[in-house]
């Protein structure tokens, strides 16, 4: 068995939680079966069973453009343009909108079962708008014409099963299985080290409440930083925050943690995407990992914390609710959601609901050192990648079968 993976993320290109999965998804997989990820940029990594082939958009779609509507429509040109070598794969399996259209087409002209995974929605992102201009139509045209005809989605939550349910209620939901993501045990655990820490000017000797996440309207950072005055002024923050969405909310962040250091001086905010290695150390010394996530399908920091014994605050929101167990391995935070952007309804009182756990947290560190023991089990007994890979394949194998038959 073949299988076509198509994402736009792949080392050393990853900035969110998809990228990570595939990065991951496709190793566990190469274990057992060929794979041939298809990315944007300019990788060709061949290991064994698994082969990596970059590319970039058509220069001629697009050009120079500055035009927000780029994103959409130089996705679509990279699908099309990916076809002429899928010729030898025996499923296509995609990872987010961004090459959604690829599995579509494999499929028409192949005829080869389509896999698409979501990591979110786009209907469920109405502030993908800032970001992409008019080519969140495009996007969301993508996304659902896939979504249609994909012959199995995966969902990475029930959550998200639920969520795919109701934005599409044309889809049979008996096409819809919920595999979750996974967490590389191996990697991520809890280490002593803390030379990353120093190297960013965080002070190892005093506890501190960290954000890993990029600066988007999904991960809530923004409320996170209103969410710092209710704490202690001699509270430490470390915000790991980059990878901006749009100038408008680099700008609007920038502007907010300028403010909440008049509170308190004891912010350090990483102004890019740390390696690997230092993520872990930012974990694993961390008194508290804080998700203020508005929109959140599954989570993939909060596992990464866990399995580095971190205990965890999070809003309590989609796929984050099957990861993170209130009074056990942390606490999760609810707030009232905008039924279009699912923003708070009530942002300054989500502000305060986040603090306040983050603030019993930090006056018990006995407690909090249980929930990241309890974390750690967590991940162990049910986020392990090779049980995720071995689904997968049943999914793939299933939807052969179907084909031939």
């Amino acid at each position: 068995m073949r299988v076509g993976l198509m994402t736009k993320e792949y080392p050393p290109n990853v900035y969110g939680g998809a990228g990570v999965h595939v990065e991951y998804l496709a190793r566990e997989l190469a274990r057992k079966i060929e794979v041939e990820v298809h990315c944007w940029g300019t990788q060709h990594d061949d290991v064994d069973k698994l082969h990596v082939r970059g590319d970039e958009p058509p220069a001629s779609v697009t050009g120079d453009t500055k035009e927000k509507f780029k994103a959409a429509v130089d996705a679509f040109a990279l699908n099309l343009s990916t076809m002429k070598s899928l010729g030898e794969i025996d499923i296509v399996h995609t990872h987010t909108w961004y090459t959604s259209m690829a599995g579509f087409l494999a499929k028409k002209l192949y005829g080869v079962p389509f896999v698409l995974t979501t990591h979110s929605l786009e209907p469920l992102r109405a502030w993908k708008a800032e970001q992409l201009g008019s080519g969140y139509a495009m996007s969301s045209w993508m996304e659902r014409t896939a979504m249609l005809d994909a012959d199995g989605i995966v969902a990475v939550s029930n959550g998200t099963k639920a969520d795919i349910i109701k934005a599409y209620p044309d889809i049979d939901p008996s096409k819809i299985h919920v595999i979750y993501n996974g967490i590389d045990l191996k990697e991520y655990q809890k280490t002593d080290a803390t030379d990353a820490l120093v190297k960013y000017g965080v002070d190892p000797a005093k506890p501190y409440v960290l954000f890993v996440g990029r600066i988007t309207r999904q991960k809530g950072v923004t409320h996170l930083v209103e969410a710092i005055q209710y704490l202690s002024a001699n509270t430490q923050v470390v915000l790991c925050a980059g990878a901006p969405d749009t100038p408008e909310i680099a700008t609007e962040m920038r502007d907010k943690v300028t403010a909440a250091l008049t509170h308190n001086p004891n912010i350090v905010w990483i102004e890019k995407m740390v390696t690997k290695p230092e993520a872990i150390q930012l974990y694993s010394n961390c008194a508290v990992f804080w998700c203020p996530s508005v929109y959140e399908p599954f989570g993939i920091i909060n596992l990464e914390a866990m399995a580095c014994g971190a205990p965890v605050v999070a809003s309590a929101t989609g796929g984050i609710l099957e990861v993170v167990v209130e009074g056990v391995t942390g606490h999760l935070v609810p707030f009232a959601p905008d039924p279009v952007t699912t923003f708070p309804t009530d942002p300054t009182q989500f502000a305060k609901d986040l603090a306040a756990p983050v603030a019993a947290l930090l006056a018990d560190p006995a407690k909090a050192k249980g929930f990241g023991q309890a974390g750690r089990r967590r991940v162990e007994e049910k986020f392990a990648w090779e049980a995720i890979a071995d689904q997968t394949i049943a999914l793939y194998t299933e939807l052969l079968a179907a084909k031939v038959s």
